[in-house]
This record gives C-alpha cells, structure tokens and sequence, in this order.
C-alpha cells in the first residue's frame, strides 16, 4: 500500500501540534472499512510471514489518550496474525524492582526474536507524558529522556528493527463520552480506572506534554505517525494501513513460494498419483 501514510496518517515533523490535526475524518461507508480492514490485516499477515522467513524484526508502538482507541485497533491489527509470531506488550506501571533500574530496562526484555512483531500498547515515551505530568520523577529526569529515547530506537533501528510509532488523537467531548460509555456499560468496566477520570482533569498538562514528545522525538529515522480516531472506523483503518507501509517498505509482500527443495522431495517420496491428490500440477522442467 505505497504511499498511504502521507494520505491517512499526518507525520508529526518540527513544529507540529496535536490541536492542528484535523478531527472530522471518516470513510465513506461500512463496506469501504470491511474491505479496507481486510486488505491491511492481509498484509500485515504476509508481513509476518515474510519477517519469519527472513529473520526481520518489527516494532510497532501505540500512544493516545485514555480510551482513544487503541485496544480496538491492535486486536484489529493482530487479528489474522499468527500468535506465535507477535507479542503485544501492555505497559502499566513499572514494578517496584523496575523502579529501582533504569527506565528502559523493562523495555530491552521485551524486544522482539528473529522473525517476531511485538507490539506495544503504551511504551518507554510514559518517561516524558505520565511520569513527568504527575509528578512522579524530576525535571531534570524527563528531560534527560528525549535523548535516551532517540538513543535507543535509533539503536533499535541500527540493528535492523523496523520501528512504527502511532498515536491516537481524539478531541476531549469524544474522549468524555468514551469514558462515560465505560462506567455505564457493565461490559467495558475493566477498561476504566479512576486515574482514567484524574488524567482526563489534566487533559491540558498532558496536551503540552505530548506537543513537546512529538517536537523533541519524531526524528528522521523513527517519526511519529498522529492518527485522528475520533472515529474508530478511520483509525482503525489508518493505523493498520500506517503499519503496513512502514514495515512492509521494499518487500515484495504476497504468498510465500514453497521452500526450495520441497516439490522434488515430495516427488521422490510421495509419487506422481499422490502429488496429483494434493492438488499438485505435472510440470515440465524448462
């Protein structure tokens, strides 16, 4: 899907800001996001199997605002992956022997093998949005970390991850009413804390916050791809295409051939007659 980032996605380059995103995107109809959302997650999966294959890496990272939209999204990205292959990492608070190293020592035990995706819902950038708008570390600790965040994904991409940074924007009314759907909806409880309701209060805090992460880290080799997901549909869609084009660039994506060697052992082994019953075709060697 060549080119769709520029088209869907806006790349968060110097000076950008979340307020300048324009909100009120949307697909046309129902059958343009089922047929859309199939293309991407078809691709994603010969992504997958290409990165198997050849040994690639790849990272995927998601940042947003409280019920922005982002679980939906990665179960829809990872919907038709093989679960062997990916991981999708769901950060909360460090644990207390993780407090005490250093603040992206919890992240290299998470990197992906030869062959995997790992997938992160919330990331290292906590260091400079929730660690630094609570309080929770010194100044001068977050502002260290722009520096050891763009150390380590350029590492991170110096060694031949494919690196994919998205965040889901959604305007406060839309956020208020998503978080007023999950009190009111038995189903969604789980996915609501009270420091949802506390983090929406400092809505303003965090906007500053994330303007300064985009200015300060979407750099040439690993930039910020800002999603508007005011409608699920749009997002979904943009993200998983956003993805596909970062990680699939200058792969020839489609099904994988049959590995060498395979037809001529089956041939020896199997017969003309039990080839036939596989549904393989007799073929004259040129």
């Amino acid at each position: 899907m060549p080119g769709v980032v520029a088209g869907i996605a806006v790349v968060a380059r110097r000076g950008f800001a979340l307020a300048s995103l324009e909100l009120d995107r949307q697909l046309p109809d129902e059958g343009s996001y089922l047929r859309r959302l199939e293309a991407g997650q078809v691709a994603m999966l010969e992504i997958e199997q290409d990165f198997r294959v050849s040994g690639r890496r790849g990272i995927v990272v998601f940042e947003g605002w409280d019920a922005g939209g982002k679980g939906g999204t990665i179960q829809r990205l990872t919907a038709k992956l093989d679960p062997r292959w990916v991981r999708v990492w769901a950060i909360g608070p460090p644990s207390p022997d993780e407090q005490g190293r250093h603040h992206l020592y919890r992240f290299w035990e998470k990197l992906p093998a030869r062959g995997h995706l790992a997938v992160f819902d919330r990331s290292w950038y906590g260091r400079v949005l929730v660690e630094r708008v609570e309080g929770l570390i010194k100044p001068a600790d977050w502002e260290r970390a722009y520096g050891e965040i763009n150390d380590f994904e350029r590492m991170l991409i110096d060694d031949g991850i494919r690196l994919v940074k998205i965040f889901l924007h959604v305007s406060p009314q839309e956020q208020l009413k998503r978080l007023r759907e999950r009190i009111d909806d038995p189903l969604k409880h789980w996915k609501i804390e009270a420091d949802d309701i506390r983090n929406y209060s400092r809505r303003d805090d965090y906007l500053v916050a994330m303007d300064d992460m985009f200015e300060r880290t979407s750099t040439k080799t690993a930039r910020w791809h800002v999603v508007s997901g005011e409608r699920k549909w749009f997002a979904r869609v943009a993200a998983i295409e956003t993805a596909v084009e970062v990680l699939g660039k200058g792969l020839e994506l489609g099904p994988l051939p049959v590995a060498q060697g395979v037809e001529e052992t089956a041939r020896r082994l199997l017969g003309k007659k039990q080839l036939a019953a596989l549904g393989y075709a007799s073929r004259k060697k040129c």
